[in-house]
């Protein structure tokens, strides 16, 4: 049987969802778009709510809430990403047609052919979006991964396994085989579920492909606190089991053996692009791309995971493995083919895509990641298409990685490369620890770390690995720490920390404003305005709470440096809350 399609996504992950609901917000005709891959009974999802949400105990639901997969197309509804808002029936409602459980054999790109085992498809435009597939330690050469109660995380099916095993082997004891920010995710869900874990990598600190030591170091240690065993420097060699073939011991290279009821295996994944062997140009075990992702092949893009593009910030070549990328770089080339979606030939003007004057700004990532763990939140922040004389922005990606388990949350941004400064509470064993790290490389700032920032805090972060600014001391930076961010993302503003008003902290307030001068004093005297009336403004909002015994805390509403906004601020009853 066959079918065709003007569009056809191959992949049913973060890209694949995401570049779908970019392509109908742009006006797709219904019938024109079909999506294949092999999970079954699912629609597609955000998968980072695997780690990070769905094993969590402490959810409303209790843990994983996703629908037993025997439901058809059931559909991950957890996390902050938008595809969790999508009904089972998007799709159907939409015109886009799904094809789960179907598994493409062999791909004919001059012929523009996707065969399955019994469907043939035709497409006039393809967007491979079939992200990665788990690294397992059979590709070491380690064996007896296939016992029971060994896991790999990657999909729902894996996620409602686990969580099952979690469940029944509660008070038990589990082995994490990584030291990733997955494993870190998955290691502080198993220890909110009673049970006791002792993580294993290879690594000399845990997430060393982005951490320095001394973060690694702060990680280990919190974990640590909460009863988690840490192995570094070895591996696992195999497996011991019972009759029932289930997991009971873990052996190591350096001889010690671990007793287990669960095995969890993280070991990041692999782009899963075997199917166009011989057919696409390739780089950096990637599907090499243009900055409008396209690739070698007319008519075919890549995007997600299995894409290496040009990183127009850092000027090379980079392929990312993470969801932040997935679906901006799918809503991106859903941009770029709405662009050319006319029936004109296109036209190549420099650095952008043109079509009867419409310009794509090229793909321009800026690296991310983040994490929470436990009670702590981290983050790290390391061209043009316009279409009838709309301009489109080009893509210019900053890369981004997060991540949250127990109380801890982190974002990174930009490039882990050259000297590191420190700065910031990095003990463990703060009850609200709060610490980052830049990367200087060439005398300019290009990453960002920040560990238990605020959505500003982590905006400001974001903004210095985009714009990089110059260093001039190194231990001046240390010592102004996130302030320097602060400064650098909103330079006109005097940010101040937050107030906890307490009662006598409420009366060295109302002092303050019998004493503040008034709008010709500040004419006359020239007083800065921000000083006059700071503590003026945050007393009146203090004057609104219904309990003066006990006011509660409270941010310093941010004022302009001019006599006019003075003058306003003074004459308002209650200042404008900021956020953040």
């Amino acid at each position: 049987m066959g079918y065709s399609f003007q569009y056809i996504i191959l992949g049913g992950g973060v890209a694949a969802g995401y570049a779908a609901m970019e392509l109908e917000k742009l006006g797709l005709r219904q019938g024109l778009l079909g999506i294949i891959y092999k999970e079954e009974n699912i629609i597609p999802y955000d998968r980072p709510c695997l780690s990070k949400d769905c094993l969590n105990p402490n959810l409303p639901a209790g843990g994983i809430v996703v629908p037993s997969t025997s439901r058809t197309y059931a559909h991950v509804s957890v996390g902050d990403w938008e595809l969790k808002n999508l009904p089972s029936n998007w799709y159907s409602k939409k015109g886009i047609m799904l094809y789960p459980g179907t598994e493409i054999l062999r791909a004919n790109l001059r012929r523009k052919l996707l065969s399955s085992e019994k469907l043939v498809f035709h497409y006039e435009t393809l967007i491979i979006a079939t992200g990665s597939t788990a690294i397992r330690l059979a590709d070491f050469g380690v064996e007896g991964d296939d016992a029971k109660n060994i896991f790999y995380l990657w999909n729902v099916d894996d996620a409602n396994n686990l969580l099952d095993a979690m469940k029944e082997k509660k008070n038990g004891k589990a082995v994490v085989i990584g030291g990733g920010y997955v494993a870190m995710e998955i290691t502080a869900s198993l220890r909110l579920h009673n049970i006791d874990v002792t993580m294993v990598y290879s690594e000399s600190w845990c997430m060393s492909q982005l951490f320095t030591c001394d973060i690694a170091a702060f990680y280990e240690g919190y974990y640590a606190n909460k009863g988690i065993n840490i192995i570094k420097e070895t591996d696992v060699i195999g497996f011991s089991t019972n009759s029932a073939r289930e997991v009971k011991e873990v052996k190591l290279k350096d001889g010690r053996v671990l007793e287990a009821d669960i095995v969890v295996v993280s070991l990041g994944g692999k782009p899963q692009i075997s199917l166009f062997k011989g057919q696409l140009e390739e780089e950096q075990g990637g599907i090499k791309t243009d900055s409008f992702f396209k690739t070698s092949v007319s008519d075919v893009y890549a995007v997600g995971d299995v894409a290496t593009f040009p990183l127009k910030l850092y000027g090379e070549f980079r392929r990312f493995e993470h969801a932040d990328h997935a679906r901006k770089s799918a809503e991106h080339v859903a941009k770029v083919l709405h662009s050319c979606s006319c029936d004109l030939p296109w036209q190549f003007y420099g650095d952008n895509v043109a079509k009867k004057g419409n310009l794509v700004d090229k793909y321009d990532y800026l690296p991310h990641l983040n994490s929470c763990s436990f009670d702590l939140p981290w983050q790290f922040y390391g061209d043009n298409v316009a279409k009838k004389g709309n301009l489109v922005d080009k893509y210019d990606y900053l890369p981004h990685l997060n991540s949250c388990s127990f109380d801890l949350s982190w974002q990174f941004y930009g490039d882990n490369v050259g000297e590191t400064v420190l700065f910031g509470d990095n003990n463990p064993g703060s009850s609200k620890p709060k610490f980052g790290t830049y990367w200087i490389k060439d005398g300019k700032v290009v990453g960002a770390f920040l560990e238990g920032g605020t959505p500003d805090e982590n905006e400001a972060i974001a903004k210095v690995a985009r714009l990089m600014p110059a260093v001039v001391d190194v231990n001046q930076l240390a010592t102004e720490g996130l302030s320097f961010a602060i400064k650098v993302a909103r330079p006109d503003d005097k940010v101040e920390d937050k107030i906890s008003a307490t009662p006598s902290t409420y009366k060295v307030i109302q002092d303050k404003i019998s004493a503040a001068p008034s709008p010709s004093q500040i004419m006359k005297d020239n007083i800065s305005p921000y000083e006059a009336i700071q503590d003026k403004i945050f007393a009146l909002s203090l004057e609104k709470t219904q309990d003066k015994s006990s006011p509660p805390a409270y941010e310093k509403t941010r004022v302009q440096k001019s006599y006019y906004e003075v003058v306003k601020a003074k004459a308002l009853p209650l200042p404008p809350k900021t956020e953040g």
